[in-house]
């Protein structure tokens, strides 16, 4: 439910003026019991991406347990639920990944840092992952937020086009671990 006093642990509710979600959805955070069902979303995201562009940085399976360690204090996970069950996710946090250079952002006080989002790939192609960055844009001008940093792996397997399309600005690129990476951001 929207209202005067925004709740950074909790969405806020789709308003008449969005755009329309699908049936039976909802977006949300997680709670501890979704960890499983959140890391069965990130596994199958990273099969189909091996599967499609062969062995890379994407590969890693996720864990209930590896879930269950990034929910604390600095960081929420963001659940889009169909009538299945939990189809995509993503995390928000404000403490910066080791893989963000921070000099490559626009400075502001207080940014958001977006990591592991993942769409099941039976859902993709269908706006639940642009849907689920539009609501991760509204719960963080809640927490509040001045801007949303991500990276994207800058290879075929990289979501370096989506962020674009999504209203993403390109901020620059560098090698994190051997591995290349575009940063994004959004100001909010």
């Amino acid at each position: 439910m929207r209202s005067e006093h925004a709740n950074p642990r909790r969405p806020a509710a789709r308003g008449a003026g969005d755009p329309p979600g699908p049936p039976g959805w909802a977006f949300d955070f997680a709670r501890p019991e979704d960890a499983e069902d959140i890391a069965r979303v990130r596994t199958l995201a990273a099969d189909e991406l091996t599967r499609e562009y062969g062995h890379g940085p994407w590969s890693a399976p996720a864990t209930a347990r590896g879930v269950l360690g990034t929910m604390s204090n600095h960081s929420r996970i963001l659940v889009a639920r169909a009538p299945e069950g939990i189809v995509a996710t993503l995390r928000l946090a404000t403490r910066k990944p080791w893989a963000i250079d921070a000099s490559l952002f626009t400075p502001v006080r207080r940014p958001i840092y977006l990591t592991d989002m993942a769409v099941a790939p039976a859902f993709q192609r269908r706006g639940v992952g642009r849907r689920l960055l539009d609501e991760a844009a509204t719960v963080s001008r809640a927490w509040p937020g001045d801007a949303i940093r991500l990276d994207a792996f800058d290879a075929p397997a990289g979501a370096g086009g989506f962020y674009h399309k999504c209203g993403y600005r390109e901020t620059g690129r560098g090698v994190y671990r051997g591995t290349p990476h575009i940063y994004f951001e959004r100001l909010l």
